[in-house]
C-alpha cells in the first residue's frame, strides 16, 4: 500500500503531518513491520520543549526498543494516550489512530529536507 501523500518522511521511518503550526508524527508502516508487536510506547509530556532531532517517543517491541525522532523543533502539544493505553495500535493503525506527538513550531523548513511518499516508497517498500 502506497505511503499517504500528505506526509513527509524520514529516513528513520518517522512520518510528519502538516496543519498549520502544528505537525503529528509517527513511525511510518514499514517501521512497525521492522519492529513487529508494538508492546510499549512512552512519549515526553505535553509542554515538552524539543530540538529539531529530539526524541520525542520511546517504542518497544519483542524484538527492540527504538526512539522515535522529531525533524522540527518546537513544544509539544499533544500526545496519544491511545497509543499508550494500546501500543498494538502502532502495528494497526501507524499513520491514523497510531500517531504518537503533536508539535507546535514556528519552523517548517526542516520538512523541506525529507522525502515526500513517493520518495519514500521508492527507496523503503519496493
Amino acid at each position: 500500500m502506497p505511503s499517504p501523500d500528505d506526509c513527509r518522511y524520514s529516513d528513520s521511518h518517522e512520518w510528519f503531518r502538516i496543519d498549520g503550526d502544528v505537525v503529528t508524527l509517527g513511525i511510518t508502516p514499514h517501521a512497525a513491520a521492522e519492529l513487529t508487536d508494538v508492546t510499549y510506547v512512552e512519549m515526553r509530556p505535553v509542554g515538552t520543549a524539543v530540538q529539531a532531532g529530539d526524541a520525542v517517543a520511546e517504542v518497544e517491541s519483542v524484538k527492540t526498543t527504538s526512539d522515535v525522532f522529531s525533524a522540527v523543533g518546537g513544544e509539544i502539544i499533544e500526545i496519544n494516550d491511545t497509543a499508550s493505553e494500546d501500543p498494538a495500535i502502532l502495528n494497526r493503525d501507524p499513520q491514523g489512530d497510531g500517531w504518537l506527538v503533536r508539535i507546535r513550531t514556528s519552523d517548517m523548513t526542516p520538512l523541506e529536507t525529507l522525502m515526500d511518499a513517493a520518495g519514500y516508497d521508492e527507496r523503503y517498500t519496493n
